[in-house]
């Protein structure tokens, strides 16, 4: 497919798109609809989320590490992007990293028992 059909439209039918994709267990068709979005809405955190995540389906796992690093840098109390920080680390064989983003958020979840 060519690129201009991913770059298309507004950035809600691109999320749109991006969704159909992301449901539909497409991961490479979501990042590539995603990197875009992202990249025109940086500062949204939905999009860059679910770009991680489709980046961590696709085993593109250190795409998936930088965006959700961004995510974190930016909102150190984001929960989910922690733990997928750290379940992403622990698929790279980094489980001292992936711990201790695991226990903040556990942390973060509330879920205090764990630590």
């Amino acid at each position: 497919m060519d690129m201009t059909y991913y770059d298309h439209g507004t950035p809600a039918e691109r999320w749109e798109r991006a969704r159909m994709f992301f449901d539909a267990e497409d991961y490479a068709a979501a990042a590539r609809v995603l990197d875009g979005l992202v990249a025109q809405v940086p500062e949204q955190t939905g999009p860059r989320l679910l770009l991680a995540r489709s980046y961590y389906h696709s085993a593109q796992l250190r795409r998936a590490e930088a965006e959700l690093r961004v995510v974190v840098e930016r909102d150190p109390v984001e929960h989910y992007a922690r733990l997928m920080l750290g379940r992403t680390l622990e698929r790279q064989g980094r489980q001292e990293e992936a711990d201790a983003q695991l226990r903040i958020a556990s942390a973060l979840a509330g879920d205090f028992a764990e630590l």
